[in-house]
């Protein structure tokens, strides 16, 4: 049996551009609430990937905190989103590195910046975060110039020390960033991490972590070295070590049940971007729901969408406010809370937010109107 939400009532109905009945797979009743995840710390506030980032998250109530992971020429784990740095730091400022600009081949993308392979932890720690999106987050780029880049071991540690202040044990999600590029260059990531969470007790599958990556080989690199749970990463075309003809890969809907079976041999969930679970059409009206979070329950696997923000510029067009020839449009927040309604409603378990706040507010109100969640 379906569950149907017509246009009349429901987070569906304020969502959909259609005036028919929309009806989307029920959703299995999960253990407890949905996780909210700290996508780059409480990054809809402060410089992402710091320190002060992580804290803010964690003091608005986020479960988790998730370092992205990259390494330094002398082998150290930090957190950044990506290796190359100009973007998040303000080494282009720093003369006595200017030498190290250059040009590199990421995956399909080539890339020219400065890059955390070339550097080491004492050099970067010379450099200071700042804000990715200055435009859309000038109040957050007020704190350009405050923080460092931190180590994950620093990050680990943040969690373990704001456990015990807080009183809740706070988890930690991270991310392997392009491991292949950095396992051809001698510097691998995996036993580092891995390494990094035992020494902290990060041990069983109880423990409050999830490790990450869009690269299969990674975490199944990793399946033998930790029994912490593992995430499958996945965007809008699938990972080129899950795509055969045996799966049927081919889009749309590529991320069907045979896809998912071969992800459960060495993962425990999948991290979609949210468009898997709720596509837009071109002009950025929602679509209706996917059965990607039943079919993956199903399977066996947890289900923890990316990428939940605030602003107008991120979220479906029925979802905006306010006057869109206005300056600042992009960057005003919309109706977010009903993107967390709808999402929280088909059964996610939980889901990564540049704003914890928002997203903690919006699971308790789920949470009062369902009780039987």
């Amino acid at each position: 049996m379906k569950l149907c939400f017509r246009l009349a009532t429901g987070v569906l109905a304020m969502l959909l551009s259609t005036t028919h009945a929309v009806c989307a797979p029920p959703a299995p009743t999960p253990s407890r609430s949905p996780i909210i995840i700290a996508h780059r710390g409480a990054s809809g506030y402060r410089p992402e990937h710091t320190l002060a980032a992580y804290e803010l998250a964690i003091q608005q109530g986020a479960d988790f905190i998730e370092p992205d992971l990259v390494i330094t020429k002398d082998g150290v784990l930090v957190a950044r989103h990506e290796n190359e740095i100009s973007q998040t730091t303000d080494v282009a400022r720093h003369a006595e590195f200017a030498d190290r600009k250059v040009t590199k081949k990421l995956g399909s993308r080539t890339v020219t910046g400065w890059f955390t392979e070339d550097f080491t932890l004492a050099e970067l720690k010379s450099l200071r975060a700042v804000e990715r999106l200055p435009k859309l987050r000038p109040k957050s780029a007020e704190y350009d110039g405050k923080y460092e880049i931190p180590t994950f071991d620093e990050v680990l540690k943040l969690a373990r020390q704001q456990s015990a202040t807080v009183g809740r044990e706070i988890g930690v999600y991270p991310e392997t960033k392009h491991p292949s590029h950095f396992e051809a260059l001698g510097l691998p990531l995996e036993g580092r991490l891995v390494e990094n969470l035992n020494a902290q007790g990060y041990t069983e599958p109880e423990a409050p972590v999830f490790i990450q990556s869009f690269e299969p080989s990674s975490l199944k690199k990793m399946r033998p070295m930790t029994r912490v749970r593992l995430i499958q990463l996945l965007g809008d075309q699938p990972p080129a070590e899950l795509t055969d003809t045996e799966t049927n890969t081919s889009r749309p809907g590529w991320l069907n049940r045979a896809v998912l079976d071969r992800i459960k041999e060495y993962a425990d969930g999948i991290g979609p971007d949210k468009s898997l679970i709720v596509a837009r059409d071109r002009n950025g009206n929602l679509l209706e729901p996917t059965s990607v979070v039943t079919d993956a329950h199903a399977a066996g696997l947890l289900v923890h969408p990316y990428t939940f923000r605030n602003e107008n510029t991120f979220l479906p067009v029925s979802l905006r406010r306010g006057d869109k020839t206005a300056p600042g449009f992009g960057s005003s927040h919309g109706d977010y809370a009903a993107e967390y309604q709808l999402f929280f409603g088909l059964g996610v378990d939980g889901l990564f937010s540049d704003f914890p706040d928002a997203a903690i507010a919006s699971r308790k109100e789920f949470l009062r109107t369902n009780p039987a969640r």
